[in-house]
């Protein structure tokens, strides 16, 4: 999920492990044997072990689900999933999830509150993921320009946990500053990868538009023509980002993505431009037949058929962001608690079982909220199985 003139992969490199839940029993000995480079280890990865996984993903074809979360139970949910898919998972917290959980009467004053509650949400993670016994990326969303207060109060964080502890708080953040002209949207990127490149951070930068509407990025009313990125585009951020030592960066090439749910067939996928500006790159630097330079991510999948997702995939895509699905099948399985136990839930006490008998261990809110996270972490599943993300770990 980088790109680093000076990075050498290891994902050939082999994890010898003893009782990990990232390792699989070899059959000719006690030892356990794990799929991933040396480097990355169950929980947050920053740094090395963080370039060290997404080389890893690219070289095996898989990309990792970047998911949005709003609080400890969709947090939970992913987590859940990529235990049980055997996958790494991307976490992420939108400026709108930061705010939500710290509480939306929380004082937001400079974006105060959007702030501390991304970096809860962070603590949170940090503290559970290494139980769930896989890699876990932090990320935040679409950064426009008009937020770059919250941009500035996060890497302020990470700055901070980085001189206490030697890396930083997340692993990622992502400026979308898409909208504005391509020079402005490159100095920008430029200036905040130099402040990040110090502790460790990769940025994820996006280019052209990303259509549709979601959490308070609206683009649906974009011209057509701005869904589609150049080649030359991306080589010119190639080439300013690359300049800047020990830059860890991915670019998120808009190539007819929307965010939101569509009927399949009414979004126009051209993963050929990933393929195409990967060749195109290649040549101008020199680059051996075949070689991916770019560690592309993939914003707006809702809708997109499986064998899009998967030729991008060979486009060098090591990451697909997932929201509109997900929120659905969470609110899906809350619906689907309340509608097997309505009766029970009308109350405080009377059901079909009798008119004195009590309801609390059917309104509790765990049990709804469960339901939701069950019904989320199946869809994840899924998700982990289209982007060849399954039984890699």
């Amino acid at each position: 999920f980088l790109h680093s003139k000076n990075f050498i992969s290891s994902s050939k490199s082999m994890l010898l492990r003893t009782r990990s839940p990232l390792s699989v029993t070899s059959s000719t000995s006690s030892t356990t044997t794990s799929k991933l480079p040396t480097s990355v280890k169950p929980g947050v990865v920053t740094g090395q072990a963080y370039r060290d996984l997404i080389q890893y993903a690219q070289d095996k074809e898989f990309a990792i689900p970047g998911v949005n979360t709003i609080g400890t139970n969709s947090i939970n949910a992913c987590m859940e999933a990529a235990k049980k898919a055997g996958g790494p998972i991307m976490i992420t917290f939108s400026k709108g999830g930061g705010q939500f959980i710290a509480g939306k009467e929380a004082d937001n004053t400079n974006d105060a509150a959007c702030i501390s509650g991304s970096i809860a949400g962070a603590l949170h993670v940090r503290e559970v993921a290494k139980l769930y016994g896989v890699p876990v990326i932090l990320h935040t969303d679409h950064c426009q320009k008009g937020w770059l207060g919250w941009f500035d109060g996060l890497i302020e964080a990470n700055e901070k946990y980085f001189e206490k502890h030697g890396e930083p708080l997340f692993s990622s953040h992502m400026l979308d500053l898409s909208e504005l002209p391509l020079e402005e949207n490159i100095d920008i990127c430029v200036k905040y990868m130099k402040r990040m490149s110090k502790i460790n951070m990769c940025l994820e930068m996006e280019l052209g538009i990303t259509g549709g509407e979601e959490d308070g990025v609206d683009n649906s009313h974009v011209d057509n023509s701005k869904l589609y990125t150049q080649p030359e585009e991306v080589y010119q951020v190639y080439q300013a980002l690359s300049k800047i030592p020990n830059a860890y960066f991915t670019i998120a090439a808009a190539f007819g993505n929307v965010h939101g749910v569509y009927a399949p067939g009414n979004v126009k996928l051209e993963p050929e431009i990933l393929h195409n500006t990967q060749k195109y790159i290649s040549e101008k630097e020199s680059l051996p037949l075949g070689s991916k330079p770019i560690k592309f991510v993939f914003h707006g999948g809702s809708g997109s058929s499986v064998s899009d997702i998967k030729y991008a995939i060979k486009a060098g895509v090591i990451k697909m962001n997932i929201d509109t699905d997900t929120q659905w099948a969470f609110w899906d399985g809350i619906r689907q608690y309340e509608m097997k136990n309505h009766d029970y839930l009308q109350s405080q006490i009377g059901n079909p079982k009798g008119s004195e008998t009590p309801n609390k261990k059917f309104y509790d809110p765990r049990q709804a909220l469960r339901s939701g996270e069950i019904s989320m972490m199946n869809r994840l599943m899924k998700a982990m199985e289209d982007l060849n993300c399954v039984n890699v770990i």
